[in-house]
């Protein structure tokens, strides 16, 4: 058995093609995000890869939808987004495939 740290990955990123991971895969990326309120992210898109963001814990908003706990977003290849938190949050998002380089400005 190994042990890693999810704070010893970037922005919490632990599965998928890049470094440091826990485990390398094309197949999808997979990351615990911890927001604070106020945090935002500027709207991009990915070009290649589906992103799915299940909100755990707190209150976000992503493309103008307030979403809460056990709400997961499922946005499509070329689909904008913008994303920002209304209150402290947690969210495991995972992306297919993995294409660490494909987030664009939208």
């Amino acid at each position: 058995m190994q042990l890693k740290k999810l704070g010893d990955m970037r922005g919490g990123w632990f599965v998928g093609r890049f470094e440091p991971t826990c485990l390398a895969l094309d197949q999808c990326e997979v990351a615990v995000k911890h927001y604070r309120a106020g945090d935002a992210e500027p709207r991009h898109v990915h070009l290649v890869a589906e992103e799915l963001t299940l909100v755990v814990s707190g209150r976000v908003r992503l493309n103008d939808v307030e979403l809460g706990p056990g709400d997961i977003a499922c946005l499509s290849p070329g689909e904008p987004a913008s994303f920002s938190v209304i209150e402290d949050a947690v969210t495991v998002v995972v992306k297919s495939p993995s294409v660490p380089s494909d987030k664009y400005p939208a």
